[in-house]
């Protein structure tokens, strides 16, 4: 469904004040404007767009989208809140050709993030991208070079690196009052439950279906799919552990400093959701309904686990991470904020609140003014291309151990699988058509 053009005025106008009179904003927020394009007009990518606009630090130039209905209210709504037309693209290559963005923002469906970042990055444009990089190990990687072999600012979708309750609870969890923390265990948990075929259709009018797929396999249109629901199909995403799992393990990886796993396990199926279903009739998502992925790293153990059924109601939590630690257990949540429970019962319980801007319950205002001060100040940005990329690389391998059945040997400095060569393919995917796998 299109996001509305009165919500996303009001939302937009919410998060200009929200953001004007928010402590960390900086009066540099008032410097020239950056020529600025949209790639993905859908409704998150209007969400990160608002907030560019809220800052009064971009001109928007320019929006492309392979659906030409969502691409007209997508420039009606800019042009109502910043008097700017922006012009309207189909194939964002024709975009960079002849538009030259300073700023391009990608909030495509994974399986396009590779491609249309390191075009960008080429064009001489500072990315914001969302997570994670790339829809396959060696995407991410490409992504990662091009970064490398320019001077463009790549800041990723992991907004959990800057909300000021995760960063309270890092300083508390890395000042040693957790103890030694043994283990981790990370879940996103609920949603779902047994899934009934939907039909196939046509795509909706002025959409290009074959273009939105790109390089990725061409599946009939199905509303499953688009808008929204492509994270569970995995020529597309990669189910929950790529669109949660992500986050949670960048915390990990925020935490340990980017130290790489030595073995990855993962496990589940669709015991609830049913046998995936894929014909010329109809279809149903085939990503796991649950999951659990273990990684060993040289000091803890870290697992993930969801499932799409069953609430967390009995564990209190649905969402987050707990670090077990000597001294007692540290929970990061999200709505619920963080809070540890001491080993020592006479000890008080510690917790804060958590903070985040609405109505998305993210921190998209602090991660895009970290992004333009990076650009400015010539520094890596909080969420850069370089620690996303190790972060995003974990739920990819827990999905090439989910598909292979087995566990993997990872060697994280040189970035191979170890002894599998049938794993060690699952890294890239055969692009189809014309399309050309980056090179890394």
């Amino acid at each position: 469904m299109p996001y509305p053009r009165r919500q996303f005025l009001r939302d937009a106008a919410l998060t200009g004040a929200a953001f004007a009179a928010a402590p960390w904003v900086r009066s540099a927020e008032t410097g020239r404007k950056f020529r600025t394009a949209l790639i993905g007009s859908g409704w998150w990518g209007k969400n990160i767009l608002k907030e560019g606009l809220a800052g009064g630090r971009i001109k928007v130039v320019a929006l492309c989208d392979v659906d030409a209905n969502t691409l007209e209210i997508a420039a009606d709504q800019v042009n109502d809140l910043s008097g700017d037309r922006p012009k309207t693209y189909k194939d964002y290559r024709e975009l960079l050709e002849k538009e030259k963005p300073e700023i391009v923002i990608i909030a495509t469906p994974d399986h396009w993030h590779a491609l249309q970042t390191i075009a960008a990055v080429k064009a001489g444009a500072h990315v914001f991208v969302e997570k994670p990089t790339g829809h396959t190990v060696n995407e991410s990687k490409a992504m990662l070079k091009a970064g490398r072999d320019s001077d463009r600012v790549i800041q990723v979708g992991l907004h959990r690196r800057i909300g000021p309750h995760h960063v309270n609870a890092m300083d508390f969890l890395k000042s040693g009052k957790v103890g030694e923390v043994g283990m981790v265990r990370l879940f996103a948990h609920g949603g779902g439950g047994p899934e009934k075929p939907s039909p196939n259709s046509e795509p909706p009018e002025g959409m290009d279906w074959d273009l939105w797929c790109g390089p990725a396999p061409l599946r009939p249109f199905n509303s499953r799919i688009h808008p929204g629901g492509w994270r569970q199909f995995l020529d597309y995403g990669n189910g929950q552990l790529g669109d949660w799992g992500v986050h949670w393990l960048d915390q990990v990886m925020w935490w340990n400093g980017g130290e790489h796993p030595k073995r990855i396990f993962g496990t589940g199926g669709r015991t609830i959701a049913g046998p995936a279903i894929l014909n010329a009739k109809e279809q149903t998502t085939d990503a796991p309904d649950h999951q659990v992925v273990t990684y060993e790293f040289e000091k803890f153990t870290c697992v993930w686990e969801h499932r799409r059924f069953a609430g967390n109601g009995a564990e209190k939590h649905g969402i987050g991470a707990y670090f077990y630690g000597t001294k007692g257990t540290l929970h990061i949540g999200w709505r619920d904020g963080w809070t540890f429970h001491p080993t020592d019962s006479k000890n008080p319980v510690v917790h804060e609140d958590s903070q985040l801007q609405e109505p998305d319950g993210h921190n998209l205002k602090l991660l895009w003014t970290d992004f333009i001060g990076a650009i400015e100040e010539k520094r890596k940005s909080v969420a850069n291309i370089e620690v996303a990329h190790r972060s995003s690389v974990l739920p990819l391998l827990g999905m090439i151990s989910w598909r292979t059945g087995r566990s993997l040997q990872w060697d994280g400095t040189r970035e191979q699988i170890i002894g599998d060569p049938e794993a060690t393919k699952l890294m890239s995917r055969p692009y189809r058509g014309s399309w050309v796998y980056p090179s890394i």
